[in-house]
């Protein structure tokens, strides 16, 4: 049986609310602003801060984006509606990794069914595809969370496969080069897209990944500035069926220790 895409694209999605299937929308922002004029979001979708939601309470050692507890991810997704049988939609009109952060949080709390949209809001809007600003009626979703089911990284497990295994660093070239865990690859997540705001295609990808040794026949993981950017890579591998661990603290929680190791170059 072939594994259902992370992706899904404009005209599916179309496809699938023509057809009154269960999907909740989740438009994705870094931080809500109460000041700026409603820009619009997708008929019925909720609009979702990543800060608040979507990542915990900083802590010593945690990086800038720690996981959200159980409790508070479970409370998110009764109020957005999902349920065990939801076709979860996750898009933005920001950088897309603001985005894949949603669609790896969801998976990590292990709702099943979770898909980026390829292209988000550009792409709706290209299509013809509507805004609202009516935001939508609170959900009561019975999907109980189950926190855990993606695989994660701690520091030291994130030193030990940047040595025995792939260890990706999902930041731009210039940050890597000024400093990262040793023995990291350097592969800037952002260039998965195209010059048309959607994802490369899949032998595009493959070719980027395999060229680093992240193949899938090695334990592989993924960082970044701040556990966002580096989603944006797994999603990718997702999509080409190759498993790979995020590391959540990534390099703000890398450098949080003084003792820890730099490479730089």
């Amino acid at each position: 049986m072939t594994a259902t895409s992370p992706v899904i694209t404009v005209e599916k999605l179309r496809h699938k609310l023509a057809d009154g299937e269960k999907v909740v929308l989740l438009e994705i922002r870094r931080e809500l602003d109460p000041d700026r004029e409603e820009p619009g979001r997708l008929p019925g979708a909720h609009v979702v801060e990543l800060v608040s939601q979507l990542a915990g309470r900083r802590h010593e050692g945690s990086g800038n984006n720690p996981l959200p507890g159980e409790e508070q991810i479970q409370e998110s997704v009764r109020r957005w509606g999902i349920d065990e049988d939801s076709t979860v939609v996750v898009y933005t009109r920001e950088n897309p990794a603001i985005a894949t952060r949603a669609w790896w949080t969801l998976r990590w709390a292990g709702v099943p069914d979770v898909r980026y949209l390829d292209g988000g809001v550009a792409a709706w809007q290209a299509a013809d595809g509507p805004l609202s600003t009516d935001p939508p009626e609170d959900g009561d979703g019975a999907f109980v969370v189950r926190v855990g089911s993606l695989p994660t990284l701690d520091a030291e497990q994130a030193a030990a496969l940047a040595r025995s295994g792939v260890l990706l660093d999902a930041r731009p070239e210039a940050a890597y080069a000024d400093g990262h865990i040793p023995g990291a690859l350097s592969l800037p997540s952002a260039a998965n897209l195209g010059a048309d705001g959607l994802l490369r295609s899949d032998d595009d990808l493959r070719i980027r990944y395999v060229s680093l040794g992240a193949d899938g026949e090695r334990p592989l993981g993924v960082y970044c500035g701040g556990g966002v950017g580096a989603t944006f890579d797994i999603l990718a591998l997702t999509k080409l069926g190759i498993p790979a661990a995020l590391y959540p603290g990534s390099w703000s929680a890398w450098t949080s220790d003084p003792a820890r190791p730099v490479e730089q170059g």
